[in-house]
């Protein structure tokens, strides 16, 4: 038993080890849909989509480094993040229009939320599959 419970102690290790190395890889991906997807729901057009893409990713770059460095402080995090959308939504509106950049940052939120609501789902199906693993396991 002390041997099967060190092997399943090495596998989740092992496991949450390589899953962190994949997290930058994640981010990235996470990053380019984002961008695609505000891209789409705002009808950018080609041209509006070449200048938009980088000011939007240096904006998503920024905003990464704003949550990690005050999550810690809940309300210095919200107005940190009130002054980034302010200094890029001036940057936003002269590619696509005051309107547009303001729903900028509704789409990234509906994004979130959908991003989030889809790893919740594969998380629930992870956990019913893996109680039906163990209880075959334990029968």
């Amino acid at each position: 038993m002390k041997k099967f419970l060190l092997i399943l102690t090495l596998f989740f290790v092992t496991a949450s080890v390589l899953h962190a190395q994949d997290e930058d890889g994640d981010n990235d991906k996470i990053r380019d849909k984002m961008t695609e997807f505000v891209q789409r729901r705002l009808n950018l057009n080609k041209n509006e989509a070449e200048k938009f893409s980088p000011i939007f990713l240096r904006y998503f770059k920024e905003w990464r480094t704003t949550l990690r460095n005050f999550k810690s402080d809940r309300l210095i995090l919200q107005q940190k993040i009130v002054e980034l959308r302010l200094r890029y939504r001036t940057e936003f509106k002269d590619i696509i229009g005051e309107k547009r950049s303001n729903e900028v940052y509704r789409q990234q939120e509906v994004f979130i939320r959908e991003v989030k609501r889809m790893r919740e789902e594969q998380q629930r199906r992870r956990d019913t599959r893996d109680t039906r693993r163990n209880r075959s396991f334990i029968e």
